[in-house]
């Protein structure tokens, strides 16, 4: 399955016409210890680059944003009793919602791993 990120520190897992998003490690670094996760209702459409989430640290309250336009189908409800998952599992466990891809082209724009690590290396 192929995994995008965005220069948000969103990553991405398409598998077919669904799609997992989370905050990549590197995003989890930076906000600290993460104290509570707000997701997006079920049946919401999110826009490419729009707000989908918001997750808190005991630093600050960041907004999630969707990397590409689509349905919510699922959230990741283990995160509203343990939002630290997203600290300890950012790229799997930690995961905040799928959605149906709405067009596959938005995929495009976004960076494969080796790019990604590239931008956060100049960061």
């Amino acid at each position: 399955m192929p995994r995008y990120f965005t220069d948000e520190h969103e990553w991405i897992d398409v598998e077919g016409e669904t799609a997992t998003v989370g905050i990549t490690d590197y995003a989890q670094e930076q906000l600290g210890d993460i104290v509570f996760v707000e997701l997006p209702d079920v049946g919401a459409m999110v826009d490419k680059g729009g707000e989908a989430a918001v997750v808190e640290s005991v630093k600050a309250a960041s907004d999630v944003y969707a990397p590409i336009t689509g349905e919510v189908t699922e959230t990741n409800s283990g995160l509203e009793d343990e939002p630290a998952l997203v600290n300890t599992s950012p790229e799997e466990e930690g995961w905040f919602f799928r959605l149906t891809i709405s067009d596959t082209g938005e995929l495009e724009g976004l960076m494969d791993d080796k790019a990604y690590k590239a931008f956060v290396d100049n960061l």
